[in-house]
């Protein structure tokens, strides 16, 4: 018979979905911090505000899901809804809405274990790019035996809330009626928006615990909307003038002289005569997938999974001029690419690569295009993921993908790319054809075995395929010990620069917002007849390495480089730029400044301290850093770091010297 409950009759499906939904998150959210309970710091209260805050935003993200579900149960007919076959639809509609549920809660669990977050702007690029994340799982996880272990456990939960979708069914509610229970739920998200803070939550000194405290498809959705954050509305900002004078101490070296009086116009001629005659040696710089520093014997790794990977890289510390202090800008490889091409810090939000206003960039790459060299940025996988071949394409690279190769080039491929010994394979006959036409070569080579599902030819190292990090970083290894001994008989080996670079590290996660041990990773750079080994522990990070390559090259030039040539750096100079997606740090010795959304800075001193302490507007620690990031953010948004003869340049009188 029909319910007599002529009010909320209809609206009795919402408590129970909820409650099960409350369920979920909260046992999700105790799973995820037993993950993390080695890294979490448990005072008084501190689970329950972590549970509290957690069921706010919670309830949040449930008051705005629901709103579809709402209107249907407030504006449905009661014919419609009373009709027979609109009881086996709703019953389908209830068993979707839990396996939903279900399924976001597996793949939440999935990304925590790859990056020891809750979804956040990376969630919103893997849904961009959908073909290489869904190949990514499917040949990393049994999805078959996933997707139906959660369709049994959906089809549980649905037949325990059997009785109160039935009662909701038989339910009789007028329309008036439902017009005003209906109308006041769907105030709820309106007083969500009102009430929280639709920023992620910084309510903990560790980061982990903030994490946990959010809800994770309200974080995806946030970063979904704020994929790019404006420096100027959300960062601490000081006066430009003073800004711009600080921005130039920062960047100037005693061999450069500046082209402009004044300003943010970083322009200044490089002036490197003292070394000796320029060099036009080429160079084949390649970017390692995922590389922390951790993971190689010559760091004096102790941890036994990752003893004995790296046997070939262990004896390049000992053959190269190796940067041992040398910190990523950032978590993806974007950011990588970012600095490692135009030295510029990382700007809050997307990476330059991404954006659409990329080209005509003063780059590495033009800089040796402008030398008379073939500028290539080779990849294993196809370009178009993260706006690559449109980036490289536009700021002075000819570009080679996974597309311009052919079967018989591949030994092998996942979905991500091709294996690092086939990508390595036509680097070097791209640098036979260079060498055959008398032309110099710069190489940019982006890899990708060191990346899950971990997968690599069969017979190259004595850890199968697929079983995890430790034997990608190992075949890793072994294909760049391959590619020297390969490279070691060609005709242009004597006269050829091998840098071997991280992108950034294999994990971004840790107790604070920039854990230090997350970013460090190596570089070497190896030839035996024109670099001396050598061991050198200056704090740096990777916006430095262009002018230092530049540098070994003995090229005078003019440079919008925000780096520094860390052969000419004094113990002043030092420091390392660190980034994610919201907080931008700089790292000296003693301490770690970092800027946050919501004008806030802090500063954790000693550098790789747990709790940071709010630093003062005026605080003397800021200058630097708001020189380089405040910077930053304004010379990409007045076009003042484009190439001369670039549309849109405002300082044409940048000179080439080829």
């Amino acid at each position: 018979m029909p319910s007599t409950d002529r009010s909320s009759g209809r609206f009795r499906l919402l408590l129970p979905l909820g409650l099960a939904a409350l369920a979920c998150f909260a046992l999700l959210r105790t799973a995820l911090l037993l993950t993390a309970w080695s890294d979490v710091e448990l005072g008084p209260g501190t689970l329950l505000r972590l549970y509290g805050t957690g069921a706010l935003y919670d309830l949040a993200f449930l008051a705005y899901a629901a709103v579809p579900l709402v209107l249907y149960l407030m504006l449905a007919p009661q014919r419609l809804f009373r009709s027979r076959w609109h009881r086996p639809l709703a019953y389908g509609l209830c068993y979707a809405l839990l396996y939903g549920l279900l399924f976001v809660l597996a793949a939440e669990w999935v990304f925590w274990g790859e990056f020891g977050a809750r979804f956040n702007f990376i969630a919103v690029d893997y849904l961009v790019y959908s073909d290489e994340v869904l190949g990514n799982i499917r040949e990393s996880y049994p999805v078959g035996w996933l997707l139906g272990g959660l369709g049994l456990l959906a089809l549980a939960l649905l037949w325990a809330l059997r009785r109160p979708i039935r009662r909701t069914l038989d339910a009789d509610s007028p329309l008036k009626a439902r017009l005003l229970v209906g109308g006041g739920l769907l105030l709820l998200p309106a007083v969500a928006f009102l009430a929280l803070d639709q920023r992620p939550g910084q309510a903990f000194d560790n980061q982990y615990l903030n994490e946990l405290s959010e809800n994770g498809p309200y974080q995806f959705f946030h970063a979904f909307r704020d994929a790019e954050l404006s420096y100027a509305q959300f960062y601490i900002q000081h006066d430009d003038a003073a800004v711009a004078a600080q921005l130039r101490r920062q960047v100037q070296q005693p061999n450069q002289t500046f082209l402009t009086p004044a300003g943010y116009d970083l322009a200044r001629h490089v002036d490197n005569t003292d070394r000796g005659p320029e060099r036009n040696l080429n160079v084949m710089l390649i970017v390692v997938e995922s590389l922390s520093a951790k993971y190689l014997g010559a760091y004096g790794t102790t941890d036994a999974d990752t003893t004995g990977l790296t046997p070939n890289l262990d004896r390049l510390a000992a053959q190269s001029l190796w940067l041992s202090n040398l910190y990523a800008t950032g978590t993806r490889t974007v950011r990588g690419l970012e600095s490692l091409t135009l030295s510029v810090p990382p700007t809050p939000g997307e990476s330059i690569v991404k954006r659409p206003d990329n080209g005509g960039l003063f780059s590495l790459g033009r800089v040796f295009a402008a030398h008379g060299y073939d500028s290539t940025f080779l990849y294993g996988g196809f370009g178009y993921f993260d706006n690559m071949n449109d980036f490289f394409g536009k700021n002075g690279f000819r570009i080679v993908d996974r597309a311009a190769m052919t079967s018989p080039e591949i030994a092998f491929a996942n979905i991500w790319g091709v294996a690092d010994e086939s990508l390595y394979g036509r680097a070097m006959r791209e640098a036979d054809g260079d060498f055959a036409r008398g032309q110099p070569f710069f190489q940019l080579v982006m890899t990708t075995s060191n990346h899950r599902p971990y997968s690599y030819p069969d017979g190259r190292i004595d850890i199968p395929s697929k079983t995890g990090r430790a034997g990608a970083v190992k075949y890793t290894d072994w294909a760049i010990g391959d590619l020297l001994e390969k490279a070691r008989q060609k005709p242009w080996f004597n006269d050829t620069l091998f840098v071997i670079v991280a992108d950034h590290c294999a994990g971004s996660d840790g107790r604070t917002a920039l854990p230090l041990d997350r970013y460090r990773i190596p570089l070497f750079v190896y030839s035996p007849a024109h670099v001396q080994p050598q061991r050198i522990e200056r704090l740096v990070g990777q916006i430095d390495v262009a002018p230092t390559l530049l540098g070994l090259l003995h090229w005078n030039y003019d440079s919008r480089f925000f780096g520094k040539d860390i052969l000419r750096m004094t113990d002043a100079d030092e420091r390392a730029l660190l980034s994610n997606y919201q907080h931008l740090g700089l790292l000296d010795h003693q301490r770690l400044v970092v800027l946050s959304p919501g004008n806030k800075a802090s500063v954790l001193e000693p550098a790789d301290a747990r709790t940071a302490r709010p630093l003062a507007a005026d605080s003397r620690l800021l200058d630097p850093a708001l020189a380089l990031y405040q910077g930053a953010a304004r010379i990409y948004r007045q076009h003042l770091g484009l190439w001369p003869g670039a549309p849109g340049n405002p300082a044409p009188r940048l000179a080439v010297h080829p």
